[in-house]
């Protein structure tokens, strides 16, 4: 019978961009729209405003994202296409190498050795990219993936609010949106801590708290220099 493990960290690249994203969309999103909303604006001005800044937010998430991991990836392939090099040219130093990484995890070093020649006979680079610079397939980079999860929640979270603000009482408008608002960030945050593999109850407040945060800020500052932020 086979033993079946699955693990969670395959899904940390996606997982950090969406909830990322979905919590961005929600707090700046909400707080346009209370803004918006708080200067006498008429409803379809509002909305006009929560649909701008989706498709803004969404477009400068995407960007942000596969630029960022665009980076991390050509990282990853010059220190590649070095160790690709060392192996071709040194690899009797680059078997000590991984021997030491071995020696150091708390094999002895003639079974260390052992490791690092067959581990190396078989894949090189693979051997080298995953025990020395910790690259692996689970965890490389994929710009791609990461923008499309961040603008996909992104505009999934900036939804929420617009939809509340096509709803709610006119007169209500502003509370109502910050209640949902934090009802989603405690939502967003719970699932996201479930993905994850940790406790919903320390995701929701984690993702609630600065969230809060966020829309406490504007607020001040918005009373501050009383104009609506």
């Amino acid at each position: 019978m086979r033993h079946r493990e699955y693990h969670r960290t395959s899904r940390i690249g996606w997982l950090r961009a969406s909830v990322l994203g979905a919590n961005d969309g929600i707090v700046s999103t909400a707080s346009l729209v209370i803004g918006v909303a708080a200067a006498e604006s008429t409803r379809t001005q509002v909305l006009l405003a929560g649909i701008a800044g989706l498709a803004a937010g969404a477009l400068s998430m995407a960007a942000g994202e596969y630029v960022s991991v665009s980076s991390q990836a050509d990282t990853e392939r010059a220190d590649l296409e070095m160790e690709r090099t060392e192996l071709a040219t040194d690899l009797e130093g680059e078997t000590r190498e991984l021997t030491g990484i071995y020696v150091k995890r708390g094999l002895d070093a003639a079974l260390a050795r052992q490791v690092a020649e067959q581990l190396m006979a078989h894949d090189a680079l693979g051997a080298h990219a995953r025990d020395e610079l910790g690259i692996t397939e689970e965890l490389a980079a994929r710009p791609l993936q990461a923008a499309a999860a961040s603008a996909g929640s992104f505009a999934a979270g900036a939804a929420l609010p617009i939809l509340m603000t096509a709803v709610a009482p006119r007169a209500a408008l502003g509370p109502t949106i910050a209640a949902v608002t934090l009802l989603s960030l405690v939502a967003l945050g719970a699932v996201a801590g479930r993905i994850g593999g940790a406790s919903p109850v320390v995701g929701a407040m984690r993702v609630a708290f600065w969230g809060a945060a966020a829309m406490v800020v504007t607020a001040a500052v918005g009373a501050l220099f009383g104009a609506a932020v």
